[in-house]
């Protein structure tokens, strides 16, 4: 039973995940009550994989690291280096990927953001249809939707959380 529940929570998770992304392309807002939803999503994912393992330093590393994360990020966002919903998507991240896959998140979160780096600065590369809605959406705003990268992330932390194969160095 609390198996079920945890893929269940792991399916909204990703659903939500999804959403973000698109409103973040599409609007460059991540909305409160997404990031809310999101770090309630996180925190009953981790505490039913805690109740299934019988080990709770997941959650724990997982809320020290999204504390770290928002401390450190916040001077960015005043500077308006970074925007406040990028900041608190990625305090939240390590309460949806968890302790155990959080080294799995950085090297995603890497390989995206060097690919969405590389789309903004060469969007030619992109097929005709996705050239036309890039120029229609995010170029006439000089905005990166940082978002996309850090959901697709935690998308896939969640997938390998749900294999079971926690990527520690």
């Amino acid at each position: 039973m609390l198996a079920a529940a945890a893929i269940l929570v792991k399916a909204v998770a990703i659903a939500l995940l999804l959403r973000i992304a698109w409103t973040d392309f599409e609007t460059q807002k991540i909305k409160n009550r997404d990031v809310f939803a999101l770090a309630v999503l996180g925190v009953a994912g981790l505490a039913l994989s805690a109740t299934l393992s019988g080990s709770w330093s997941s959650l724990t590393i997982g809320l020290a690291a999204g504390a770290v994360l928002f401390i450190a990020l916040l001077p960015l966002w005043l500077l308006r280096k970074v925007g406040a919903g990028d900041v608190k998507l990625l305090a939240v991240a390590p309460l949806v990927a968890g302790g155990d896959h959080l080294f799995a998140f950085a090297l995603l979160l890497l390989f995206f953001a060097v690919l969405t780096a590389i789309v903004v600065k060469n969007p030619l590369l992109l097929p005709a249809s996705a050239f036309r809605r890039y120029i229609e959406v995010l170029d006439r705003q000089g905005v990166v939707p940082f978002g996309v990268p850090i959901s697709a992330s935690l998308i896939g932390a969640l997938v390998l959380q749900s294999l079971g194969t926690p990527l520690l160095p």
